[in-house]
């Protein structure tokens, strides 16, 4: 009598696992371009690196502070912050003055820019990129363009109204996108900026676990996803600078780990 053999592929599952959870981590995307590439194809096209200004709207006295880096020389990483401000982002930006690390913050809207006006003026003056996270944090790919275009377009008048610029930065919730929210994005003057380490800071209160979290992702042209909103996360960040910069790293925003390419509107960035 035949013996019946039962076949387990519990590597083939857990590789499935993995796969899925790095796609849920990294945001979604059919189409993203690297730093890496976007500063290989920008060179193709003539373009070359200016140490003589820094790129993005981040120009003011913290920026101002600060040489320009060229991330194809540099060890570079970008530090990136969503879903503020925060009664929590006062801290985090004395501990960024003090350690001369700028930073890429993914704002939102209601009850966050509105909020703390102070905050984010505070933000663009000290050399941080201000970019936008949406009005109210909705998935963007379950919206209609017109939806899209609100959560997005209050946002931009919200921090324009403040800083007198608008943002040229946008981050999905969730890392979420699709062709309407692309389309949106261009025609708002908007790239998508995606991220390659989190430590879903949101799940946890432990600062030494999201340190852990980050340092075990962090690699070269990384854009690491953090929120200030979240009571662990900026305890854990004087350990996350100082362990990266041990390692070799130069912190920069996101405008600066693409240069000299320019973020065009509407394309997805992601390492």
């Amino acid at each position: 009598m035949p013996v019946k053999t039962h076949i387990r592929r519990p590597r083939v599952v857990s590789a499935l696992a993995a796969a899925s959870l790095a796609l849920v981590l990294a945001g979604c995307s059919a189409d993203a371009t690297s730093p890496a590439d976007a500063r290989a194809d920008a060179r193709a096209d003539g373009a070359a690196f200016s140490g003589d200004e820094q790129p993005g709207s981040g120009k003011g006295v913290g920026a101002g502070a600060r040489p320009a880096v060229d991330c194809e020389k540099a060890k570079c990483i970008a530090l990136t912050f969503d879903a503020g401000p925060g009664k929590d982002t006062p801290r985090l930006l004395d501990i960024l003055k003090k350690e001369k690390v700028p930073a890429t913050f993914f704002l939102l809207g209601k009850n966050h820019v509105v909020r703390y006006p102070d905050v984010v003026r505070r933000l663009a003056a000290e050399g941080h990129e201000v970019a936008n996270h949406t009005w109210t944090h909705q998935r963007l790919d379950r919206l209609d363009k017109e939806e899209i275009r609100d959560e997005l377009g209050r946002t931009q008048d919200a921090i324009a109204d403040i800083t007198g610029t608008k943002p040229t930065l946008m981050r999905p919730p969730q890392g979420r996108t699709d062709d309407d929210v692309t389309a949106v994005s261009k025609e708002l003057g908007l790239s998508q900026v995606l991220w390659s380490a989190t430590a879903k800071d949101y799940s946890t209160t432990d600062s030494a676990l999201i340190e852990k979290r980050i340092l075990d992702q962090a690699g070269r042209d990384g854009i690491i996803l953090l929120h200030d909103i979240y009571d662990g996360t900026v305890p854990a960040v004087p350990g996350i600078i100082e362990k990266l910069k041990e390692r070799g790293y130069t912190f920069v925003t996101v405008p600066e780990l693409l240069a000299p390419a320019e973020p065009q509107p509407g394309k997805v960035y992601r390492p």
